[in-house]
């Protein structure tokens, strides 16, 4: 039985703060959603896990924009990568210097435009930004979960986030998508639910890891494991928390998402502050830009990232790979799925580069699934999934253009400022 904890919109005029923030006293741009809060939704029957674990009743943090129509058939799911939220898109009441996540990408008049979909950001549970997590509260205990909080895979995001579907009377969306990790997520709507699914979008993604992704992610792990402050993932007791461990994980991390010309471009070989003779201070000190711009990326990541999030879903990325009960064959794993499929790659992308994509692209095809297919020519790595680039916007755009005009949902309305 699903429980609202907040019956406010998610699109809301008004928030906690004084004075309230809402879309009247503060300047919203063109293509905003305006000011938003988040829904907490309780679902109170225990979820099987696929480690066998049991997580008992846990909430939901959601974000929600547009309007659902009669039919329920205008929904989109928005699923989150690592260190995002159910934030997606518009201004937090709580913060104003708080945008979405993606907000480039969703809103009136955007590529996922909010004038013609109900577009739901969904916070994945083991987060730290509103779902249930390690920080929350364990009720066999009454103290925080920390390291006994149970492990999780994509399987079981999706397990939960059904029920959270059926709780906007949601049978089927017209769109699950996502980048990066979100991506994974929506394959794997795709094969767990594929009668939920009616076009699955994976931006920026990748079948499974491979070893080299997992070694990254088990060297950012063991930064944070290593830490003092860590106790075994129950600092919360000692009021304390793994900063430098997950400052690391983090600079680590961070390295990953960016393609060499973009550092390059970005820092080159430029001191932080040269010495009196314009060369070096010879010590290990911040000398070059890119150590200063890793550190302050570090330090501003473990100021509101849990340390134990982190652990769990660094984990279950290294778990993700739906060819693993098909002896290694995609296409067979994909064999179940009813959708059809938008992928889109980033040529300079070596975190999940585009030959990735069109391995599920081959496996899409062998199965004769509709699927669309672009590889953007950008220069960002990685995280060319969260760029304000017209190449890919348009794509995306077009795409849900299709899908706006295969449920009669009128075509988009042009906003001053977005994309036309």
């Amino acid at each position: 039985m699903a429980q609202l904890q907040s019956v406010s919109p998610s699109v809301s005029l008004q928030a906690a703060s004084t004075p309230p923030l809402t879309s009247q006293n503060i300047e919203v741009p063109a293509g905003s959603v305006g000011v938003v809060s988040p829904q907490f939704i309780t679902f109170d029957e225990p979820l099987s896990l696929a480690s066998g674990q049991v997580l008992p009743g846990y909430e939901i943090a959601v974000e929600t924009y547009g309007t659902l129509n009669a039919d329920c058939s205008n929904a989109v799911l928005v699923c989150h990568a690592l260190n995002a939220s159910h934030h997606v898109a518009g201004i937090s009441a709580s913060n104003p210097k708080d945008i979405g996540w993606w907000d480039n990408m969703v809103g009136p008049g955007k590529a996922v435009d909010t004038e013609r979909f109900f577009v739901i950001g969904v916070n994945n549970i083991g987060s730290c930004f509103g779902s249930t997590g390690p920080a929350s509260i364990n009720p066999a205990t009454g103290k925080p979960w920390g390291a006994a909080f149970p492990m999780l895979t994509v399987k079981d995001w999706v397990e939960a986030q059904v029920r959270l579907a059926d709780h906007f009377g949601i049978q089927r969306f017209a769109a699950v998508m996502g980048g990066s990790l979100g991506g994974m997520q929506a394959l794997g709507w795709a094969i767990t639910c594929p009668e939920r699914v009616a076009h699955c979008i994976v931006i920026a993604s990748t079948p499974r890891l491979t070893a080299q992704n997992i070694a990254f992610n088990e060297v950012a792990r063991r930064s944070i494991i290593s830490d003092p402050d860590f106790h075994g993932g129950d600092y919360y007791a000692y009021d304390t928390v793994p900063k430098r461990g997950l400052s690391v994980a983090r600079m680590l991390g961070h390295i990953t998402y960016l393609s060499d010309d973009d550092m390059d471009e970005k820092f080159g070989r430029n001191l932080r502050a040269p010495a009196e003779n314009g060369g070096y201070h010879y010590g290990y000190d911040v000398e070059f830009e890119v150590e200063s711009y890793l550190r302050y990326q570090g330090e501003k990541f473990s100021s509101y990232f849990d340390a134990n999030t982190y652990l769990l879903i660094t984990r279950a990325l290294d778990y993700f790979d739906p060819s693993q009960h098909c002896n290694g064959d995609l296409a067979q794993a994909l064999s179940v799925t009813q959708a059809d499929f938008l992928l889109v790659s980033f040529s300079t992308d070596w975190r999940f580069p585009p030959a990735r994509s069109r391995e599920i692209v081959r496996a899409l095809l062998k199965n004769q699934r509709p699927v669309t297919y672009a590889e953007i020519d950008a220069r960002h790595g990685h995280d060319a999934f969260l760029q304000d680039d017209a190449r890919y916007h348009a794509v995306v755009q077009g795409y849900y253009d299709q899908i706006a005009a295969k449920l009669g949902l009128g075509e988009r309305q042009t906003t001053a400022g977005v994309l036309a």
